[in-house]
């Protein structure tokens, strides 16, 4: 299973638009909104990070109002 946390920046006064939008994306399991420097933070999860990036990230970028989006994946460490 492929992990990945994404902070994501948004345009003033579409904040529950975005969320609504990506909680109906397939493999996003969360998305909160935070206080720092990104307004929200979303955890996606795939079968692989290929999927991630091709499929979930392609779709999410796509929701209007999502000005920028920082992706960190995450990995296990044996």
């Amino acid at each position: 299973m492929a992990k990945a946390y994404l902070k994501i920046d948004i345009e003033t006064g579409k904040e529950n638009d975005v969320k609504t939008a990506l909680k109906k994306v397939t493999g996003v399991k969360s998305a909160d909104f935070v206080t720092g420097l990104h307004d929200l933070v979303a955890t996606v999860e795939a079968k692989s990070y290929e999927e991630i990036t091709t499929k979930t990230l392609a779709e999410i970028r796509k929701i209007k109002g999502i000005k920028k989006t920082v992706t960190d994946f995450a990995f296990e460490w044996a």
